[in-house]
């Protein structure tokens, strides 16, 4: 049994995701993040469909030159048959050579055009995979203020400090939607793979599954770092020995 990626369930997850965002961070940047992510997955799941198929104005193409091809052999054998005898070395190398031409001329044809094809959707895997990496790095960005360490330690902001009205529970949440979008980020380009099985387009699409598990990795140690503090937080004082 092949086992592959579900288009539209991951499309299910994504809106869920967002309307999550959306309900507990309305008037937050993350919510239009959160949306415009489920649209860049909606044109992906749609470019990647298109890749699967067969671009058939180039194999039509390929048939057309197959065709000439015989019609050039047949013209070719119908003219050597009518002209004046000749002695059978003579007329083999007459036939072997329009003939090795043709052939050669209809190999290389042939190999450009599906050449041509396949080169045509590695462009437009990689001008879509390039869409999803600057989607990632801008989840990334919405992250960077939410530094646990400020929270905890209670630091003096700056005057170029950012605003931080969010409490451990709602920097944990906010934490937790981007590591998620960033993981579905890394299934999105996945489809890819399953679409066009060529080798630059599945190096970009490891690369891209690398990159967004090293963020989600990276914001992971941040609530990590919450929720060691609230357990410490949560344990009973010491009981004070009585004085004697």
């Amino acid at each position: 049994m092949q086992m592959t990626l579900d288009a539209d369930k991951i499309i299910a997850t994504v809106d869920t995701l967002s309307q999550r965002v959306s309900e507990r961070f309305p008037d937050a940047g993350l919510t239009k993040v959160a949306k415009d992510f489920s649209q860049v997955t909606r044109q992906m799941r749609g470019d990647a469909l298109l890749l699967a198929r067969p671009n058939w104005r180039l194999r039509m193409t390929t048939i057309g030159i197959l065709v000439s091809g015989v019609m050039l052999f047949a013209f070719v054998f119908k003219e050597l048959h009518f002209s004046s005898p000749l002695p059978e070395v003579a007329t083999l190398v007459q036939i072997l050579e329009p003939a090795a031409n043709i052939a050669i001329l209809m190999a290389l044809g042939i190999a450009f055009i599906v050449s041509l094809e396949s080169r045509w959707k590695r462009k437009q895997a990689l001008t879509s995979l390039h869409s999803l990496r600057s989607m990632i790095h801008v989840i990334d960005m919405h992250q960077l203020t939410k530094d646990p360490s400020i929270l905890l330690d209670a630091i003096e902001p700056t005057a170029s400090s950012p605003k931080r009205t969010m409490g451990r529970v709602e920097i944990q949440r906010y934490l937790d939607y981007c590591s998620e979008m960033l993981s579905l980020s890394g299934k999105i380009a996945a489809l890819y793979t399953q679409s066009i099985q060529d080798p630059v387009v599945i190096e970009t699409v490891n690369e891209l599954e690398t990159l967004s598990t090293n963020l989600s990795r990276k914001i992971w140690q941040k609530i990590m770092i919450l929720d060691q503090a609230a357990a410490e937080r949560a344990k009973p004082a010491p009981a004070k020995e009585p004085i004697p």
